[in-house]
């Protein structure tokens, strides 16, 4: 569930924008601090960073098919955010206790994906369902399968031994800000405020409008990138 901003500190470091690493660097300085007592406090319970990241994704799984089905925007979000948090505490936990591994980096990273398939899963039934929208629901499938493709294309151009360069205008941080800030807000309709439910639409229509310029700033990454790795290995096989 950190995947964009790098939060739980067993993941490879990432090239990213000087303004979006600048932002990355205080906010987790700021969370660090906050959080590094209540991660020492589950280290000394003899909670692993592990088992730290299966609860937060069981959370936002539940908050999301729970209450975003039923509109219930506002107090989906609420929930889904306090566990996205244990994407930080998990990172934490695992620096303080020296066990970082490529496999905690592996498990955050897919229930990162698991994650998202629920928020977006759950505005989507939503949509197909009570809110009658069907526009709607295509454009948060969208949403839900281009940031899945958005991260496999990076992933699959790494393993085939591309830097792929370039992380896009959106990434899953400003997927996940946008979408459930947005969507939390839209909730407060059912609290009286009026107008406020069109928030929803247009953070969904951002969203998937940013993950296809992202895609394609991948693609024409990738595409580039292994054009020039060919050309260096032909140069290499004539003897140039």
């Amino acid at each position: 569930m950190g995947h964009p901003v790098a939060a739980s500190g067993r993941r490879a470091h990432i090239l990213r924008p000087v303004g979006k690493a600048m932002l990355n660097k205080y906010a987790r300085a700021f969370f660090t601090r906050v959080l590094t007592p209540f991660a020492a406090f589950l280290l000394r319970k003899g909670v692993s960073p592990d088992t730290v990241t299966l609860i937060g994704t069981g959370g936002v799984m539940a908050g999301a098919l729970v209450f975003y089905p039923r509109g219930e925007f506002f107090w989906g979000t609420v929930v889904i955010t306090l566990f996205v948090f244990s994407d930080l505490v998990d990172g934490n936990m695992a620096r303080q206790a020296g066990v970082s591994s490529r496999w905690g980096a592996f498990l955050d990273s897919t229930l990162d994906r698991v994650a998202d398939a629920g928020i977006f899963g759950g505005l989507a039934m939503w949509y197909a369902g009570k809110g009658d929208n069907l526009a709607l629901c295509a454009v948060t499938i969208f949403c839900l399968a281009s940031g899945q493709v958005v991260s496999y294309t990076k992933a699959r151009g790494e393993a085939i031994g591309l830097p792929v360069n370039v992380n896009g205008l959106v990434e899953r941080a400003e997927r996940l800000v946008v979408t459930l800030t947005l969507c939390g807000f839209s909730g407060l309709h059912k609290f009286g405020v009026p107008g406020i439910q069109y928030l929803l639409p247009i953070a969904l229509w951002a969203v998937a409008a940013g993950s296809l310029v992202t895609l394609i700033q991948r693609v024409v990454t990738v595409r580039r990138e292994s054009a020039e790795a060919d050309a260096a290995l032909a140069e290499q096989g004539s003897g140039v």
